[in-house]
């Protein structure tokens, strides 16, 4: 399994992590990192990461010799940021790197799935972290070149992204499951102050502002 993001924020893979053992627990979960970023943060490296030299020719053919030979186990799974770099959720037309064109078109046997990330706020003081996981591409059907795969791979994505951005718009939280929640609520004063109101009437104080949220 390959799974191909968006990357709206140094959160993501993190979110991944989280995905990963919520979902997939029994599958080792990899995904590789600018390599000057793994060597500041080590500790990455017990959980799957692997460095990769961003922008060079060698840094891409060491990410598709470490990719290939992840996934010669069937129970392994790689986590890529198809961009490549931090862009907007909503920027159009979605962008994928040839990397991941190049590894679609050597693993015909691989499922590649698209997910979408956005960090919306709704109605509480911190954001939402909204993830849609798109239909699986199917890589046994052949592409003739690695621009074809991209463009492929690019209109998978888009498609799942415009459907999470629609539903994040629509600030649905039964569109979603919960597998995280978070502190409710705007804290200091103001929550002191709704706090007391509801004393004084008899109410139970909620500190979700409306609805409850993902």
């Amino acid at each position: 399994m390959v799974f191909y993001l968006n990357h709206a924020s140094w959160w993501d893979p993190l979110i991944g992590l989280l995905l990963s053992q919520q979902y997939w627990p029994s599958r080792q979960h990899y995904a590789p990192i600018d390599a000057a970023a793994l060597k500041r943060y080590r500790i990455l490296s017990r959980t799957g990461f692997f460095g990769v030299e961003a922008g060079t020719l060698r840094g891409a053919a060491m990410f598709l010799k470490c990719s290939l030979a992840i996934l010669q186990s069937s129970v392994s799974a790689i986590w890529i940021t198809g961009e490549g770099r931090f862009c907007d959720p909503r920027t159009r037309p979605a962008e994928i790197r040839p990397g991941l064109a190049h590894l679609a078109r050597r693993i015909p046997s691989a499922a590649f799935v698209p997910l979408a990330i956005e960090y919306p706020f709704w109605e509480e003081r911190f954001p939402e972290v909204l993830c849609r996981f798109g239909t699986p591409v199917d890589t046994s059907k052949s592409q003739n070149t690695t621009r074809d795969w991209t463009a492929h791979l690019a209109h998978a994505m888009q498609i799942n992204q415009d459907a999470l951005a629609a539903e994040s718009i629509a600030r649905s939280p039964e569109s979603f499951k919960t597998i995280l929640g978070g502190r409710a609520g705007v804290g200091g004063i103001y929550d002191a102050w709704r706090w007391g109101v509801a004393k004084i009437k008899g109410q139970r104080f909620q500190r979700q502002h409306g609805m409850q949220t993902p």
